[in-house]
């Protein structure tokens, strides 16, 4: 039987986050994911590194003010995945006054901290601004403010990797069958995919299960009364439709609610999101017909070419598990977090809420909450500590030009994908390689096999969706043919 430190029960972002940071601390380390990491939640978001601005209407001061300090950490940490974005917040005069607009816009800035990447934000004339031709004739002005982009799967997959080399164990594909305190620990019974069992001893777990972290609470210490969170789906829609590439739009709605428009994919506009309680499984959720038309008939109050359901190329949807409250409006509810320490028979942290921007704050919180039992750990690191694997060369501007100047004969569009997905890491995916035919066969989409490789032996993935969907965004590029030709390459080695 394994005897480890600290048993890390979900691979999306807070898990990855926690494994990491304790592996960085010097502990024994393991995290299983009953999937692929990001499966779920964590790959469904907005993709937003930011403060919300919209919780300032909430009353939620201090998580704004949280995650706008971590998002100028989490940039620093990995430079080449996050990407400063300008945000266009169009007028209308019969949703919100002029004046709350530019004060919840003051607080943001107060709140943040200004930099290069991130500056003030200021009144604009969308008769003179770019982004004025894409928006409707009857929209005069709005605001301009700062936050950003990331590719939210991605994150995930660099923290755990990050977590890896510092010690600990990622095992994806692999449920937590049973715990069982014995002896001030818990024993674990892990099973994977193809039904191995294996047996372990831990001093502490953490509970970052996500959407499932309600359920397990309940399992782990027979808790009873109300529910810990309530599920509530967002969903977006893709579309192929040029957008300026590093512009946004937050759209204000009649019902009090906002939608962003942002860039995606070079080439695509990603559109949401929605706020339904859900029920269920949340591996099982999926856009409803009545979101698409939210989010289409959202964007075209603002937009000069509507947008229509035919130019849906993609579509998905994910479960985010936000801390129960009676009030009947899910878009109204707490995004904050809560951490629930539970110090029976066996210490265990769960993770209650959250969101992708706060995930680095959120772990270095949960171990300061085990330091009594895990007294051996190192000191808090992250905030201050290593960058994330890739950040070598900068952000994804300097490592594209590092990665042409590496390998010149590489197509442009590949160069830049490779740059903004690895960062440095690339130099690893060309080791050996002289030019095009080294790479091998090609699925299509810019991808060959040397990458999918790559991804299978160093970033856990698995199936064709892990490549397409989660290490990279090439379902979008891929027709079925070369998706089951992919997945019959994959399923061959």
């Amino acid at each position: 039987m394994d005897d480890i430190d600290l048993l890390v029960i979900g691979g999306g972002i807070n898990g990855a986050g926690i494994a990491r940071d304790a592996s960085g601390r010097g502990l024994k380390v393991l995290l299983c994911e009953q999937h692929d990491l990001a499966a779920h939640t964590s790959s469904a978001s907005s993709k937003l590194i930011h403060g919300g601005l919209r919780y300032l209407e909430q009353g939620e001061f201090g998580l704004v003010r949280k995650a706008l300090g971590e998002r100028e950490v989490v940039r620093r940490q990995a430079p080449f995945l996050v990407r400063p974005l300008r945000f266009v917040l169009p007028w209308e005069p019969h949703l919100r006054p002029r004046w709350m607009l530019r004060a919840g816009l003051w607080l943001y800035d107060t709140l943040g901290r200004r930099s290069a990447a991130f500056p003030a934000s200021r009144a604009i004339d969308l008769g003179r601004d770019p982004l004025g031709a894409l928006l409707s004739p009857h929209l005069r002005q709005a605001f301009s403010y700062a936050d950003a982009q990331v590719d939210d799967a991605r994150l995930v997959v660099l923290t755990a990797l990050d977590a890896a080399r510092r010690g600990a164990r990622i095992l994806t594909g692999t449920r937590c069958v049973e715990l069982r305190p014995a002896a001030g620990r818990w024993q674990v019974h892990l099973q994977d995919r193809a039904g191995h069992p294996q047996t372990l001893s831990a001093r502490a777990v953490v509970n970052a299960a996500g959407p499932w972290a309600g359920g397990l609470l309940e399992r782990m210490h027979a808790r009873s009364g109300g529910p810990a969170l309530r599920l509530v789906q967002g969903s977006h829609i893709v579309l192929r439709r040029p957008w300026p590439g590093d512009d946004a739009c937050l759209l204000q709605q009649p019902d009090g609610r906002v939608v962003f428009l942002l860039p995606f994919a070079d080439d695509h506009l990603l559109v949401g999101t929605t706020d339904t309680d859900y029920r269920g499984d949340p591996a099982r959720c999926h856009v409803l017909p009545a979101e698409v038309d939210y989010l289409c008939t959202a964007a075209n109050r603002y937009l000069r070419e509507p947008l229509s359901r035919a130019e849906v190329v993609w579509q998905f949807a994910g479960v985010r598990p936000l801390l129960a409250d009676p009030d009947p409006q899910a878009a109204k509810l707490s995004r904050d977090y809560r951490l629930q320490l539970h110090d029976g028979a066996a210490p265990a942290v769960h993770v209650l809420g959250g969101k992708l921007t706060t995930f680095r704050v959120l772990a270095e919180e949960a171990l300061d909450l085990l330091r009594p039992y895990l007294p051996q750990m190192g000191a808090a690191w992250t905030a201050s500590g290593d960058p994330l694997p890739g950040s070598d060369w900068g952000d994804a501007g300097q490592a594209r030009s590092r990665l042409q100047a590496l390998a010149p004969w590489l197509a442009p569009d590949t160069a830049q994908r490779w740059a903004r997905a690895y960062g440095s890491r690339s130099a690893a995916l060309l080791q050996g390689v002289r030019g095009m035919d080294d790479l091998g066969e090609a699925f299509g989409g810019g991808l060959h096999a040397r990458e999918v490789a790559f991804l299978r032996d160093h970033e856990w993935a698995r199936c064709a969706e892990d490549v397409l969907w989660r290490r990279s965004k090439l379902g979008l590029r891929l027709d079925a043919t070369q998706v089951a030709r992919l997945q019959a390459w994959m399923q061959g080695r």
